[in-house]
């Protein structure tokens, strides 16, 4: 017996989509082998699924819409049916296929005879209204007890799951914090290192302007401007009565001696 679901791949809406998904993704869970055939590439798989559904099962425009699940040749149902069927632990009996050992859908198949400890084939005995009740509500309480289980167990490895996420995140949001400083010290030691290059080479370029040697023109430019200076240091020496009174030739006497003789006379 294959299981055939009818899928459009190029459907636009949303809705069916995730159907489409919820069907398939449950189906690969249980490990349930299955055929998808595309209804959106092949007219013929399309017109194949509209004239087998039946047309209770159809809307009221006639067209049914994807995804139809189909066991061969007989109709299983739409989207609707399968959901109820996986919230009743019917999936195989919806499917028209015997259920696993020791699954739900199998206990509860196992239970249904030993209700009243009698062989199934076997005419049922009367049996008190009480005490069926007492076995029916029994038999929900345990199931009831094993979904809580079940939940409860996913409940505990879901928020594992969120704490050991919330662990990484902050183990990586620390491998950033100690990369950033890293980089921060590495930056500020490279800017150290600069300065003091930068520092060195100034020191360098000092002590050569320093040793430089002194041309021959620099040093009489030197030595002209310091003599310039001291002579304009040293005070004027006052000349001298005998440098102020000219020494008298013998012309000039002899021109005053005449000069004298002609008031003479």
């Amino acid at each position: 017996m294959v299981i055939k679901v009818y899928l459009a791949s190029s459907s636009g809406s949303t809705a069916i989509k995730k159907k489409q998904q919820d069907v398939v993704g449950f189906l690969e869970a249980l490990k349930i082998e299955y055929t998808p055939l595309d209804i959106a590439c092949s007219e013929e798989n399309r017109m194949w699924m509209r004239e087998n559904v039946p047309g209770e099962k159809k809307p009221t425009n006639g067209i049914p819409l994807p995804p139809q699940i189909f066991n061969e040749e007989g109709y299983c149902g739409d989207y609707e049916t399968f959901f109820d069927a996986k919230e009743d632990n019917q999936v195989y009996a919806f499917l028209g296929l015997p259920p696993p050992p020791g699954s739900k859908e199998a206990l509860q198949a196992e239970q249904v005879p030993l209700q009243n400890g009698t062989d199934p084939d076997q005419e049922p005995e009367d049996t008190p209204q009480e005490e069926c009740n007492g076995v029916e509500n029994g038999e929900s309480e345990e199931l009831a007890g094993e979904e809580a289980a079940e939940e409860g167990g996913e409940e505990v490895a879901g928020e594992e799951e969120e704490d050991a996420e919330l662990a990484d995140g902050a183990e990586l949001e620390e491998d950033a914090e100690e990369a950033e400083e890293e980089t921060r010290k590495e930056a500020s030691e490279e800017e150290g290192e600069e300065g003091e290059e930068e520092e060195d080479v100034e020191e360098q370029e000092a002590q050569e302007e320093d040793e430089q040697p002194v041309s021959e023109e620099e040093d009489q430019a030197g030595s002209e401007d310091e003599e310039e200076l001291r002579e304009l240091e040293e005070p004027e020496e006052p000349q001298s009565e005998e440098e102020e009174e000219a020494p008298v030739t013998e012309e000039e006497e002899e021109e005053g001696a005449d000069a004298e003789d002609e008031e003479d006379e």
